[in-house]
């Protein structure tokens, strides 16, 4: 009997390859399964493609809703960004796919699924994981991990089994759904080098943004944007509306210097304008409404959020339970900010919020203040009590930078 296998399919010359591989390796069905997230391609023509290569069904699914609400929306209220900088594009989307291709596997009877990542990358980890943590009993195969071919083996495989060869009119390897677009190859591979302007779709070059500044006013609702300059919106009109809006200003590009999972350093260049301005328009929120200390604790757990989508441990019970103390920080989220962007430069200008925790009267050094400034004096004299006698102690003591009294600092030397 035949085995079935699921993959998931771009129509690209990879998974094309890892079709009819898996046909002629593993003796198998294979059913390709295509996602759309935003990444603007043709999925009835990839279908076609697909049932051309032999492919003994195509499903072709509309997930860019669902991936916005499941998805990105926890990683706008995490302020999820890899590193500092990477807003998660790719990552978020990969256990998405996953989970889609273990639902349809799940309906084939299929006996495993397929994806066409590399073993350079940290998708395979993403798949892998979140595949096998779903349903433990499907055999996960890895086509491109498993040959080893270049490209350029791989289109005489693909002359050699007369798959047609889609012509590809870039050197670079692109990814990309509505929250951004990841750019790899060619020229980038080189980190002193300036990418190239073509390499940008979304964004406009600073030098070519319009010469008045643009105005971006966003609301919150408990974490999630609801409205972008005045316009209630759908999540996913939102996010394309703000993508649109703030690239056109120049605003969007990120380039940097990244920490694969798999242990490679690599030079990684994205597109993210809607993400990029969300995020930093949320954080901004979140100073307004949330104490320092929350802040600061959240400021932690963020980052253990993001190194754990980056890794692929989006089911990972950490995860899932630092959503809940997300989301009960988020509850008082809920405000306007405005931002300013001129020529591929962004600040916040302005915000504010009915659970706002700052008070003018207190701050003011007008003649409305209501803040006691004699009250100042005994604060310090609590807050810097241990620090003064510490200091006092090693003042009389000689001690070194070491932390030793410098007798006992001279007898360890």
């Amino acid at each position: 009997m035949r085995s079935t296998v699921v993959l998931a399919y771009s129509g690209g010359l990879d998974t094309s390859v890892c079709l009819r591989w898996l046909q002629e390796k593993y003796d198998a069905d294979v059913i390709a399964v295509t996602l759309d997230l935003g990444q603007q391609d043709d999925l009835k023509e990839i279908g076609k493609r697909a049932l051309l290569l032999g492919a003994r069904n195509h499903y072709e699914i509309d997930a860019k809703e669902e991936f916005v609400s499941n998805y990105v929306h926890p990683a706008i209220k995490a302020n999820a960004l890899y590193e500092g900088k990477y807003p998660l594009s790719t990552a978020l989307g990969r256990p998405l796919i996953s989970e889609k291709l273990v639902e349809v596997a799940e309906k084939e009877g299929a006996d495993a699924v397929a994806h066409g990542c590399t073993g350079k990358g940290n998708d395979q980890v993403r798949m892998d994981i979140t595949v096998r943590a779903m349903n433990p009993a499907l055999k996960v195969i890895a086509p491109v991990r498993e040959w080893n071919m270049t490209r350029d083996e791989e289109i005489l495989y693909a002359q050699a089994h007369n798959i047609p060869i889609k012509p590809s009119r870039s050197i670079y390897s692109v990814d990309q759904n509505v929250w951004g677009r990841s750019i790899e190859g060619g020229p980038l591979e080189q980190p002193d080098t300036e990418p190239p302007a073509q390499v940008f779709e979304w964004t406009t070059p600073a030098e070519d943004a319009p010469d008045a500044p643009g105005y971006l006013d966003l609301e919150f609702f408990e974490g999630i944007p609801v409205k972008a300059n005045g316009n209630d919106m759908s999540p996913l009109d939102l996010i394309q509306f703000v993508n649109k809006f703030v690239g056109s200003h120049g605003v969007g590009i990120i380039d940097q210097i990244e920490d694969r999972l798999v242990g490679i350093k690599s030079r990684e260049v994205y597109e993210c304008p809607a993400a990029v301005a969300i995020i930093e328009a949320h954080r901004d929120l979140e100073k307004l409404v949330l104490t320092r200390h929350e802040l600061t604790f959240k400021a932690g757990v963020e980052q253990e959020w993001a190194w754990l989508v980056y890794s692929g441990l989006w089911l990972e019970p950490l995860r899932l339970a630092l959503d809940q103390f997300i989301d009960t920080t988020q509850r008082r989220v809920s405000g306007n900010v405005r931002l300013k962007l001129f020529k591929g430069g962004m600040r916040v200008v302005g915000r504010s919020s009915e659970n706002s925790i700052y008070r003018q009267g207190l701050s003011t050094y007008s003649k409305g203040s209501t803040f006691d400034q004699k009250s100042a004096v005994g604060f310090i004299e609590l807050w810097g009590l241990q620090s003064r006698v510490a200091a006092s102690k090693m003042k009389r003591r000689k001690v070194t930078k070491s932390g030793y009294p410098r007798e006992k600092a001279q007898a360890i030397r």
